[in-house]
């Protein structure tokens, strides 16, 4: 059966795969850092990358921080990054409120901060942020006062979500007119020693079961990411990588945009995950095979570098 094989990327074929693409898309946590520490090497792999012509991109799920937010932590682990290089699902979100929805009133947002800046960054105004705690009866909850300038909910990861926002947004979502978005479907977010806490996928599928409606997803594997990065700056799928550690998200994507996919194994998903999918007969779960994979993308550095040309 045709299709990607997940290759162990090493030698001649590293130098290959490079010179076949002109862009590139890294996931963040479990990719080129790991909490708040660069993975080693990656910096040194991004900033050769850029010296070579390559455009490079920065790609998360997470919606805790704007871009400029990103940039600033990109900077502190050493990195060579410009905030309109980052694509979060905050800046996301709002991109496709505003340019695929045309939206120009208010949301109610179960989210960050840093997604009402970045709502409003775009002209959309938010309210919702912060805790919302339970009062009153039943009745009075079902009656909660809406604001009728509120034309959309949008969940996000929130550590304010409580019960009192499950139901604003139920209440806001009965009305047939009010928009849907979330930024992304992760259940489950991985912490260092094999800890994790849940994701914001937990949320917005309380928020969709509540309402019984469905969200429209803007983060991965939702073909609008790539498209957010590619209409910005030209990047023609065919000619673009993307570097991640998840199979259901950053591979899942890539295979959705018919893009060259390489899974890092510095974060949450393993070779024979991978394998298991290659080999289950599925056609859904071969979307998750990575074209090849590495141990860590410092295993990069030796083509970046020069060093796996043969001798004279």
């Amino acid at each position: 059966m045709s299709g990607p094989q997940c290759e162990r990327l090493a030698g001649p074929l590293v130098r290959q795969l490079l010179d076949s693409v002109d862009s590139l898309l890294f996931d963040c946590d479990g990719v080129i850092w790991r909490g708040d520490q660069a993975v080693p090497g990656a910096a040194r792999v991004i900033s050769l990358l850029k010296q070579r012509g390559k455009k490079v991109f920065f790609v998360t799920n997470n919606s805790t921080k704007t871009r400029d937010m990103y940039a600033a932590k990109l900077a502190s682990l050493g990195f060579d990054a410009a905030p309109d290089e980052v694509f979060g699902t905050a800046f996301c979100c709002a991109a496709y409120l505003r340019s695929e929805c045309g939206l120009r009133g208010k949301v109610y947002l179960v989210g960050s901060d840093a997604m009402r800046q970045e709502l409003e960054a775009v002209g959309i105004r938010a309210e919702g942020v912060g805790p919302d705690p339970v009062c009153g009866k039943q009745l009075d909850w079902a009656g909660v006062p809406l604001d009728p300038e509120v034309q959309a909910v949008v969940v996000g990861f929130d550590e304010h979500f409580s019960y009192m926002k499950l139901n604003r947004a139920m209440q806001y979502l009965t009305q047939k007119d009010c928009l849907f978005v979330g930024t992304n479907r992760d259940t489950r977010l991985p912490l260092e020693g094999g800890k994790a806490v849940p994701g914001t996928g937990c949320l917005l599928q309380a928020v969709e079961t509540a309402a019984q409606r469905q969200a429209q997803t803007v983060g991965k594997p939702s073909r609008f990411m790539f498209e957010c990065v590619a209409r910005r700056f030209g990047v023609r799928p065919e000619r673009c990588l993307m570097v991640g550690d998840r199979l259901d998200t950053d591979i899942l994507l890539g295979s959705a945009c018919g893009l060259k996919t390489l899974l890092t194994l510095t974060g949450v998903n393993t070779v024979a995950e991978a394998a298991a999918h290659r080999d289950s007969g599925s056609a859904e779960r071969r979307a998750m095979v990575p074209d090849y994979y590495v141990e860590s993308i410092a295993d990069l550095l030796p083509a970046l570098q020069g060093e796996d040309e043969p001798s004279l």
